[in-house]
């Protein structure tokens, strides 16, 4: 898989290409990620990325033209272009799952007040990670990275991601390593007895019992 990140402050990701997880993907060679700078396809030797919005307003606005310009020349017939902003689908384990399958990913990274409205024509779908205002979507780009990343095939093994928070519709079961017993905290027996179909059951109810307690939502859509 590729990923390009088109960002006004590439800086920000030298740290994160070096985290374990996107390092050993490169190194293996299932992911190409390459940084852009936006403001390499601004014109003009001051580079200007962002201009104040017309009718008036508070801060300003990423211009179009750099931004369609950088989509066009990072763009192939692989691609799929996803701009991230709040007003977009709250992206999901589901969309890391849909995501991992393309073969080019464009991120476009907004910033200051956000994006000339017509910088939306250029995209495939718009994608936000929660519901609040971060600075610029370099935070987003990396979140979705990683989390598409993981899926991809070579990265984690597979028996480490099917039972993971999510991926059922469902939180993760609670899990417990050595001691066996911490200032009267005690590991459940079951867990200690070896009785592998036991413990398989207690982790589905426990999982169930979670999810009731703290994301109920999930439960909504499910069958069983």
């Amino acid at each position: 898989m590729k990923i390009t990140i088109l960002s006004i402050a590439p800086e920000q990701f030298n740290d994160f290409l070096k985290t374990p997880l996107i390092h050993r993907a490169r190194e293996k060679g299932v992911l190409d990620i390459e940084i852009k700078d936006i403001r390499d396809y601004a014109p003009g030797s001051f580079r200007k990325v962002d201009d104040s919005p017309y009718g008036g307003g508070p801060g300003m606005l990423l211009r179009v033209q750099p931004i369609a310009d950088a989509i066009a020349d990072s763009k192939s017939d692989d691609s799929h272009v996803l701009i991230l902003a709040p007003i977009g689908k709250r992206f999901d384990q589901k969309d890391a799952h849909r995501l991992a399958e393309m073969k080019h990913l464009i991120l476009v990274c907004g910033h200051y007040e956000g994006f000339d409205q017509r910088v939306y024509e250029f995209a495939d779908e718009t994608l936000s990670i929660g519901d609040y205002i971060l600075c610029g979507g370099e935070l987003p780009a990396m979140v979705i990275s990683e989390a598409v990343t993981r899926l991809i095939e070579g990265t984690i093994k597979r028996d480490s991601i099917k039972e993971e928070s999510f991926e059922d519709g469902l939180l993760e079961y609670p899990q417990y390593t050595r001691p066996a017993e911490y200032k009267g905290m005690k590991v459940p027996d079951v867990l200690l007895s070896g009785n592998d179909a036991k413990i398989k059951k207690w982790r589905r109810n426990k999982a169930i019992e979670l999810t009731k307690e703290r994301r109920a939502n999930l439960l909504e859509d499910r069958k069983d």
